[in-house]
């Protein structure tokens, strides 16, 4: 059975960091490998999903995405971090460690 975004976001032990995007957005095909990376090297600390706001707009404008790319992390269904546009791999794992539970 296929969860629901907020079932995903809510109940969740592991905090869910969400990758707003587009297919045809250039910066949010820079930031694939970087996210891909940092799935890996925080693979036990976080899961990651990603949302394509042309297919699920509703899900976009609940948390007024303006901008693409735009990353969110959750916990518990609670926002701990967000942040839109581009960054280095270590910006953006400097980010996530700082706000992780237990950190």
């Amino acid at each position: 059975m296929k969860k629901s975004f907020q079932d995903l976001i809510t109940n969740n032990a592991t905090p869910v960091l969400v990758d707003f995007y587009a297919d045809w957005c250039g910066p949010c095909k820079t930031m694939a490998p970087v996210i891909s990376a940092l799935a890996t090297e925080l693979n036990n600390q976080i899961k990651v999903i990603k949302i394509d706001v042309d297919r699920n707009q509703a899900v976009a404008q609940k948390y007024q995405i303006r901008g693409i790319p735009t990353f969110m992390l959750f916990h518990k269904g609670e926002v701990l971090w967000r942040q839109s546009g581009a960054m280095s791999l270590l910006d953006f794992k400097r980010h996530i460690e700082g706000v992780l539970p237990n950190n």
